[in-house]
């Protein structure tokens, strides 16, 4: 895994690139700008000091995520137009200082969603947790207010504060929006973009809901194999590619993870994976996120990882959310214990395929 990246919440993050650059074959950063208003430009000056600063550190910066996509793209609102303008600009400005991937999401108001951010596990560490009877009689209101209150006031992607704020206002906008019409405005949004995209040879790498199923009452258009062959179709170019979340599919069980893994990298339409396990705790589907290694959870990330490996994949890739071990409390899922684990575990199971394939 020549293009292991880890993902880093700029200078506020706990952990530094000093740390990062620590960890065995973690060359990439996967960065983002956190004090860019939802829908803004991001300014040119400011992506070229957290380049530079990643690169005074030794690493690379190729893959941002996330350029997040406004809701009045996602709803279809006669304003959408300027925020995708905004947003051509800002993919733009990103590719003059070398960023190649962005991961996207197109999610309806939440970003994604744990019902629990610090669960404790048998073993003493703290893990994120989601469990479905969690949201009988909570309003959108509670819900944020939860969430916010157990992020100890640590940024988290996707939950933005000034846009979460109006959650009531935001639920009423997604009024009418299904899956067929969300579906649609990613059409349009795609079509605007993409080719600008081909120009500046940045691929978009959509990340699937999380979790793959709708939350109240909400639409969710990239839950599985379907789906992505659906959203392929809406504009045909590599340039309109996925991030595969291993844990993200993995939490619908109908889901055969490696079987997507092999389909669309074939298809040469996976610009970036995230690595992670998850353990279901019932037949209802509530889980709880766990270490990477197989033992642990439900996934078996041997075929995963072998998965990648047969079908050559060369592309990005970074371990995605870890528990907190050893006394460490930082953003939720975003220690770095436990995705420092996670990557050398990641990178032996490589090996290990590697050197079998080559007797």
């Amino acid at each position: 895994m020549k293009k292991m990246g880890f993902r880093w919440y700029g200078p506020n993050d706990p952990i530094t690139l000093n740390n990062i650059r620590q960890i065995p074959d973690t060359k990439q950063i996967v960065g983002a700008l956190w004090d860019i208003p939802v829908g803004e430009v991001w300014p040119e000056t400011e992506i070229k000091e957290m380049k530079e600063q990643v690169e005074k550190a030794g690493l690379k910066l190729e893959v941002i995520e996330s350029v997040n996509v406004h809701d009045d793209i996602k709803i279809g609102l006669p304003t959408r137009d300027q925020y995708i303008e905004n947003y051509i600009k800002t993919i733009r400005n990103l590719a003059k200082y070398g960023i190649r991937v962005i991961c996207y999401n197109f999610m309806a108001v939440f970003d994604w969603m744990r019902t629990d951010l610090r669960y404790q596990l048998p073993d003493g560490s703290k893990a994120m947790r989601f469990q479905h009877k969690y949201f009988k009689g909570k309003s959108p209101e509670q819900v944020v207010s939860d969430v916010e209150k157990a992020s100890d006031g640590f940024t988290m992607a996707g939950w933005e504060p000034e846009r979460l704020a109006q959650i009531k206002q935001l639920f009423k906008k997604y009024e009418g929006i299904d899956e067929e019409r969300l579906t649609q405005n990613l059409k349009y949004f795609l079509q605007a973009i993409i080719p600008v995209c081909e120009e500046c040879d940045v691929r978009m790498a959509m990340h699937p809901d999380d979790p793959p199923f709708s939350i109240m009452g909400l639409p969710r258009i990239y839950k599985n194999a379907e789906d992505m062959r659906k959203i392929m179709s809406l504009y045909d170019s590599k340039y309109n590619s996925f991030t595969i979340c291993a844990g993200s599919l993995g939490e619908d069980r109908n889901n055969d993870v490696p079987a997507i893994m092999r389909e669309f990298v074939k298809k040469d339409r996976v610009a970036f994976v995230h690595l992670r396990n998850i353990k279901f705790e019932n037949d209802e589907g509530d889980f709880h996120e766990t270490n990477q290694s197989s033992s642990q959870g439900s996934l078996d990330m041997y075929k995963i990882v072998k998965a990648l490996y047969d079908c050559h994949y060369d592309g990005y890739v970074r371990p995605d959310h870890g528990r907190d071990i050893w006394g460490e409390r930082g953003v939720p899922g975003y220690g770095l214990y436990d995705r420092a684990l996670g990557i050398n575990y990641l990178h032996g199971l490589w090996e290990a395929i590697d050197k079998d394939n080559q007797k």
